[in-house]
């Protein structure tokens, strides 16, 4: 055995060993070109601690400080699908947890048979489910408060 290659010895030729000093630049065109996961205008299910509560909504920010969402407690979640398909009026709480507060962040998606909570409210209203939260407005100025719910009609006249 050559004890003369070692393991950054240009001359060994085949030696798998060899790393160059500078690492190439890899090429980007392999990956996916879509959002990350837990993105803004994401719909996801998020358990919290301390007091145990699960909310279900759109992700508004997500930071190493906490989550920012627009949502709804998911135990009142039958509730608010029928006050949607009544056009009753609602406001989505818009809510800040704190990292520590936060147990698990999971995507609203599909578990084999079972549709996820955002096709659930869909097939039932017949919306999607980002516009009761607001829907993110990328790009814009103001990206902190979500857009408006459904106009509340008034039965009083004019003040």
């Amino acid at each position: 055995m050559n004890r003369d290659c070692q393991l950054q010895s240009a001359g060994c030729g085949g030696d798998n060993r060899f790393m160059p000093k500078a690492p190439k630049q890899v090429e980007a065109s392999w990956a996916p070109q879509t959002p990350a996961p837990f993105s803004r205008g994401s719909m996801v299910i998020v358990t919290l601690g301390n007091p145990r509560d699960k909310f279900w909504g759109m992700v508004l920010a997500l930071a190493p400080e906490g989550l920012s969402m627009s949502g709804i407690e998911l135990a009142s979640f039958d509730d608010f699908v029928v006050m949607v398909k009544d056009g009753e009026p609602f406001s989505p709480a818009v809510v800040f947890f704190p990292m520590h507060r936060i147990e698990r962040i999971e995507l609203d998606l599909p578990d084999g048979s079972l549709p996820s909570l955002s096709q659930r409210f869909s097939s039932k209203t017949g919306l999607d489910p980002t516009a009761p939260f607001g829907h993110p407005k990328v790009g814009s100025e103001d990206q902190s408060a979500p857009a408006p719910g459904p106009p509340i009609h008034s039965t009083e006249g004019p003040a």
